[in-house]
């Protein structure tokens, strides 16, 4: 395994830098949300390669929400990269690479790139500091409150079919959000799902939050285009770490400074229900800058939770992202905890638990690159978990390291290949993984994309290879898509020297019943060498609106 990461190492080092080229920022919708993909729709998708970032705009930041794993002409299929579910129709921001032209003369100069629309949103700002209209600007500059509506009803049905078990599942999910309802000052984000097993409906009558989950229920208010106040569910962009916050959330824009202040509660550690015994209240403070056409924004804050009257955990928050230089990105963030209680004596050590930093970089329009390191350790929260606090003491810091790189040789053939390396100081949890993948975002005179894949993973108790391939097709051109995809894979465990192999194939349609109504069907088998035979079945029906 080891020799699969030199050759990727020294293969990459060994590239020549060259040309770079117009950052630009092009808008997609979310077209589809599957259990583990988001798909994301372009009007082009030509500078957008497998490994890039799409983001979402929220309160003046870009916030990283999807990565790339393949694409076509005009969509894109993407891993999320946030807790919080995204919807259809959401809008997604992709920033891409146009390689400029040769001058046809000396005197021409280049197009100077657009500055993003991230600078302003909570700070005021001129016509001239902010070339890009946002929806809440028209074209002179001067605030705007239009109303944005879009909402989302869907009930789907999941059924697993094996040798030993059948379950059946049903989810219902309902989703709106509304800027400036009415073109007032008033907007909302709703996001609830319920789920249950059928026959087995004394499990939601016993805790019925474990079947039903409110991931978003707020309202917000805007004083005027630089404060506004929140109340509900909601997670904060600015300290997004620190996941839903149910209660007050304040801000306030000063020059390129936004100040925030939070009061409230938490969601329960069991159920994600409401707990208002779960408090919290902290405040940040975030800089925003877009000097010389590079965006930056940092945020600085303090929270202390507690469970009832008692202090659960007191910390401070950092987050920073940026452009360092052209096309080089940078996110990272950290979290140091102020507060311990051991042996039920209170103290002020200061201990690092959470550590994240991140880097992208595209070299020219063809070669893309990301690099990330992961160094997190367990949450102690002193009240909430007091009976493991002995356990969770011990635990070790969980490190990983993480490379990707992507190479385009032609505009329709994206190769890359993505290693991570996940390991611990007693060598306990030591995981090594290679992924490579050639896709095709269209195939000459077949009108269809394909896609093949490669998975090697080694870990202290399994070692797996995976091969795969995948074609998609516009069977009905707006109505009817589908694709088909098989996976061979062999497992080895270190406790039993004997290979497993399973074969799996799968399939899905997408049909537009109607203009926002669509039906989606998936299925999928996986057959194994010891004759064990496993199916997944799946429908959903959205209705958008």
């Amino acid at each position: 395994m080891k020799n699969y990461f030199s050759l990727l190492f020294f293969a990459l080092i060994g590239t020549a830098l060259y040309g770079q080229g117009q950052t630009v920022l092009e808008k997609g919708a979310v077209s589809f949300v599957s259990s583990r993909n988001v798909y994301v729709k372009f009007s082009s998708t030509e500078n957008i390669n497998i490994g890039d970032t799409l983001f979402i705009q929220q309160n003046g930041k870009m916030i990283p929400a999807l990565l790339v794993s393949n694409k076509s002409s005009t969509s894109t299929v993407c891993t999320p990269l946030l807790a919080k579910k995204m919807q259809s129709s959401d809008v997604v921001i992709a920033r891409t690479t146009v390689m400029p032209k040769k001058p046809e003369a000396e005197d021409k100069k280049p197009p100077e790139p657009p500055e993003p629309p991230t600078v302003k949103e909570k700070v005021p700002a001129t016509r001239e500091s902010n070339p890009v209209a946002t929806p809440e600007e028209d074209e002179g500059g001067g605030p705007l409150l239009k109303e944005q509506v879009r909402g989302r009803v869907s009930v789907g049905s999941y059924s697993s079919l094996s040798d030993y078990q059948n379950t059946h599942r049903m989810r219902y999910a309902f989703l709106f959000r509304g800027d400036h309802l009415k073109n007032s000052k008033f907007s909302t984000d709703t996001y609830i799902t319920f789920r249950h097993t059928l026959n087995e409906w004394a499990q939601v009558q016993e805790n019925l939050g474990n079947a039903l989950k409110v991931y978003a229920l707020s309202v917000k208010y805007d004083f005027s285009p630089a404060s506004s106040l929140s109340f509900g569910r909601k997670i904060n962009p600015r300290i997004s770490s620190v996941g839903a916050i149910d209660g007050l959330q304040y801000e306030q824009g000063v020059g390129n400074f936004i100040f925030g202040a939070i009061a409230g509660t938490r969601p329960d550690f069991a159920d994600y229900s409401f707990n208002l015994d779960l408090l919290q209240a902290g405040a940040y403070a975030s800089y925003v800058s877009g000097a010389s056409g590079h965006v930056h924004q940092t945020t600085f804050g303090f929270l202390e939770q507690r469970n009832k009257s008692e202090t659960d955990r007191r910390f401070v928050y950092f987050q920073h992202m940026g452009e360092l230089l052209d096309n080089l990105n940078l996110f990272s963030s950290f979290e140091m905890d102020l507060y311990e209680n051991i042996n039920n004596q209170p103290g002020n050590t200061m201990r690092l638990s959470n550590l994240f930093v991140s880097l992208r970089y595209r070299l020219s329009r063809n070669w893309r690159f990301s690099l990330s390191y992961d160094n997190r350790k367990n949450i102690i929260y002193y009240e909430s978990y007091k009976s493991f606090i002995d356990r969770l003491i011990e635990d070790e810091t969980r490190q990983g390291l993480r490379f990707g790189a992507s190479y385009r040789p032609f505009s329709f053939v994206t190769v890359g290949a993505n290693a991570s390396w996940r390991f611990q100081k007693s060598d306990i949890n030591v995981s090594r993984n290679l992924n490579g993948y050639v896709n095709f975002s269209r195939i000459p005179a077949l009108d269809m994309r394909a896609s093949l894949t490669a998975n090697f993973l080694q870990t202290n108790y399994l070692e797996s290879r995976m091969f795969g391939a995948r074609i998609s097709k516009d069977i009905i051109k707006k109505k009817l898509d589908g694709d088909l995809y098989y996976r061979m894979v062999n497992y080895r465990y270190s406790s039993n020297e004997a290979m497993v192999r399973q074969n799996i194939a799968g399939a899905s349609l997408s049909l537009a019943l109607l203009k926002q109504l669509t039906l989606y069907v998936y299925y999928e088998g996986t057959f194994d060498t010891r004759g064990q035979a496993y199916h997944r079945f799946n429908t959903r029906v959205i209705q958008r609106f």
